[in-house]
C-alpha cells in the first residue's frame, strides 16, 4: 500500500505543477487523469489489493487525490469556454442570412400559363394514364395496324401480346373523354409521353404535350383558328405573326401545321428557323369521322377539331433556350433563371 500512496503523491505533485495553456492541453489533462482509461480510475483499481483493515484509510487518500486532480481541471475550465466562444462568435443582433427559396421549373411555369389561357376560353383539364392500351393510344385514333407510329423505333412497349405501352401523345386521354363525356365536349389535356428517340438538343425519350378538343354542332375549321389566334396572342404577344400550312395526321382531316414568327431573329432567317423567319409550335385539323365513329360518336350530327403542341417546344421558343436536355438536367445555375418568371 505504502508504494501506492507514494505513486499517488508523485501525480499530485506533477498534478499541482501543471499549468495547461490551451484547451487542447486541458483536455490532454483530462483524458491522462479524469478519463475512463485515466490514473485516477487506475488508482481506484489499486483498493482490491489493500488490506481490509487499511481500506478506510487508502480510500481516504483515493478521495482526495481526485478532488485535487477535479479541482485542477475545474480551475481552467475557462480554456474550455473560451474556445467554445471563438467557435460560436455569432452576434445575435445582425440579420439572418436569406433562405433561398425553391420556384416553379420552366416547364410547370408555361404548362400552366397554357393552361390558364384555354380555361378562359371554357375548356377543362383531362388526364389518364402514362401506361395505355393499343386501342386509345393508336387504334381508335385511326392510325392502321402497319402505320409506322407503331414501329417499336418510335413506341416504348410494355407487353406485346396484348399490347400496353407507354403513351406517345395526350392523344389517348382525347379517346377516353369521347368514350365517356357528354356532348359537347372541350378539353385539354396535358401531361408527360414517351417516345423511343436519340436524346439530343431538339429531342428526349420523354418530354411534355398539352392537347386540346372541342367537338359539338357545327364545329368549324373557322373555330379552330380564331382559338389559336387567341392562344398565340396570349402566350407570346399581340404582334406575333401567325400562319397554317396544310399537313397530315390520321386522326385529323383536313390537318395542318401552325408556324409563328422567329422570336430569334425577328423573322428575318437564322438557324433556329432554318432562315425561313417561321417556327413550327403545333399540329392541328378538324377531328376525322373515323375517329369519331371510333368513339361512339355521330359524325352526321357532330364536327370538332383537335390540336398538340410539345410544352418543351413552346418554352424553348419563349424563352429562348437551345437545349432541350437543360430540362430535365436539374442545374440549379439554368433554374435559378426563372425565379421571376411566375
Amino acid at each position: 500500500m505504502e508504494q501506492i500512496v507514494q505513486q499517488i503523491d508523485a501525480y499530485k505533485q506533477e498534478i499541482e505543477a501543471l499549468s495547461p495553456a490551451t484547451a487542447e492541453e486541458l483536455e490532454q489533462y483530462r483524458i491522462k487523469f479524469l478519463g475512463t482509461k485515466g490514473i485516477v480510475k487506475a488508482m481506484f483499481g489499486e483498493m482490491k489489493s489493500v488490506p481490509n483493515e487499511r481500506k478506510k484509510e487508502f480510500g481516504q487518500v483515493l478521495n482526495a487525490f481526485k478532488q485535487l486532480a477535479e479541482a485542477k481541471y475545474e480551475a481552467f475550465s475557462h480554456l474550455k469556454d473560451g474556445a467554445a466562444a471563438v467557435q460560436n462568435d455569432i452576434d445575435f443582433s445582425l440579420p439572418a442570412e436569406s433562405i433561398r427559396l425553391g420556384t416553379r421549373h420552366p416547364i410547370s411555369i408555361v404548362r400552366n400559363k397554357i393552361i390558364r389561357i384555354f380555361e378562359r376560353l371554357g375548356f377543362t383539364i383531362a388526364e389518364g394514364p402514362e401506361i395505355e392500351d393499343d386501342w386509345h393510344n393508336f387504334t381508335a385514333l385511326n392510325l392502321h395496324e402497319n402505320h409506322p407510329a407503331r414501329d417499336m423505333t418510335d413506341t416504348f412497349y410494355v407487353h406485346q401480346n396484348p399490347d400496353w405501352l407507354l403513351r406517345t401523345h395526350t392523344s389517348s386521354v382525347q379517346v377516353r373523354a369521347m368514350e365517356s363525356s357528354q356532348m359537347p365536349i372541350r378539353i385539354i389535356c396535358p401531361g408527360r409521353v414517351y417516345r423511343n428517340e436519340t436524346i439530343s438538343a431538339r429531342a428526349h425519350c420523354f418530354f411534355h404535350q398539352v392537347e386540346g378538343l372541342y367537338i359539338a354542332e357545327n364545329v368549324s375549321f373557322a373555330d379552330l383558328k380564331q382559338t389559336l389566334y387567341h392562344f398565340v396572342k396570349e402566350m407570346f404577344g399581340e404582334k406575333t405573326e401567325v400562319r397554317f400550312r396544310p399537313s397530315y395526321f390520321p386522326f385529323t382531316e383536313p390537318s395542318a401545321e401552325m408556324d409563328i414568327t422567329c422570336f430569334i431573329c425577328g423573322g428575318k432567317g437564322c438557324s433556329v428557323c432554318k432562315q425561313t423567319g417561321w417556327v413550327e409550335i403545333l399540329g392541328c385539323g378538324m377531328v376525322h369521322p373515323n375517329v369519331l365513329k371510333n368513339c361512339g360518336i355521330d359524325p352526321e350530327k357532330y364536327t370538332g377539331f383537335a390540336f398538340g403542341m410539345g410544352i418543351e417546344r413552346i418554352t424553348m421558343l419563349k424563352y429562348q433556350i437551345k437545349d432541350l436536355r437543360l430540362f430535365s438536367e436539374n442545374d440549379l445555375r439554368f433554374l435559378k433563371q426563372f425565379e421571376t418568371a411566375l
